[in-house]
This record gives structure tokens, sequence and C-alpha cells, in this order.
């Protein structure tokens, strides 16, 4: 299981720092995430992607649900409805229209949710604004303390802004 740690800082210098004290501590650089202002050359650091700046897999996944319920209910009532003659072959409609529901909405929904800023980021959306670089590393649970204690020892211009319990296994 993995943390994702936030930790807001004040320069890209600093932030270069930071970096090269978690690649000290074996953090690997995939596992290192920077946001930044849009203005602001990130050089020299890994910027956070497209996952982990939007909403795309939240979207994604509630596309898939509200997709593939009506999907399911839509073959439901084409199977009641409708019947093709053998009653193994209705139900298989059941599937196949709730299955492509699922597609469809996770489709549809992760189109929009690329477009809207992650709901996780919001909180430092003004120190973001203001210049400040914030930097998700994602650490197993285990961990989490002893890179907590190493860069609030060695970085005291960085700032702890918490972690989430919950980060996605794959961005």
């Amino acid at each position: 299981m993995s943390r994702r740690i936030y930790w807001l800082i004040p320069d890209v210098a600093s932030a270069r720092r930071t970096v090269d004290e978690l690649l000290l501590a074996r953090v690997p650089m995939k596992q290192i995430h920077c946001v930044g202002r849009e203005s602001l050359s990130l050089s020299g650091l890994h910027p956070a992607n497209v996952l982990q700046t939007t909403d795309v897999i939240y979207a994604a996944e509630l596309g898939l649900l509200v997709g593939g319920t009506i999907g399911a209910v839509a073959g439901v009532l084409v199977a009641l409805y409708y019947p093709l003659g053998f009653p193994s072959m209705q139900w298989g409609v059941v599937a196949v229209l709730g299955a492509l529901g699922a597609l469809m909405g996770a489709w549809s929904s992760s189109l929009i949710g690329i477009s809207v800023p992650s709901h996780r980021l919001k909180r430092f959306k003004a120190a973001i604004e203001r210049g400040e670089i914030l930097l998700m590393v994602d650490v197993p649970s285990l961990q989490v303390k002893e890179i907590e204690s190493l860069l609030q020892a060695s970085h005291p211009e960085a700032h702890l802004e918490g972690e989430d319990p919950d980060t996605p296994v794959f961005p």
C-alpha cells in the first residue's frame, strides 16, 4: 500500500534540492511529481501528468458505474418487452448492453474529467498561483514517517501539507 505525501516548496531551486534528497533516500523518480503554475519552468523536475492533475480517473470510474447501470437497465427492459425467441439469448442482451453502457459511460465521462482540475489539488491552487511548487511523493506506508522527518530536517523552507491514504496504484 502506498501513500501520497504533499509538500509545498517556495521555489524551483529548493524543489530541485528536495528532489535530490528524495533520490538519495532511494525514492524512485517516477514516484516524485511536481506541480507549478503554467508560466513556471520545471526543468530538471519530474512534472505531474494529466492523470495526477485532473479528475480523469474519478470521472471514468463514475462513468463506468453509471453507464453500466443504465446499460443493464436498458438490457432488462429490452429482454422483458422485446422477446428474441430464446430465453437465454434475452439475458445475454442484458450483459451486452450493460458492458456497452459501461464502456460508453467511462469514455464519455473521461472526456469531461480530463478538463476538470483534480479535486485533491484544489486546496493548493492559491499557493501554486503564488509561485510555490507542489511536490507529491508516493511512498510505501512504512516509509511515510521516515521521508517526512528527512525532509523536515533538511528542508525547513518546505511545508508538509498532509497525505492521501488512498494513492492510486498507477498514476
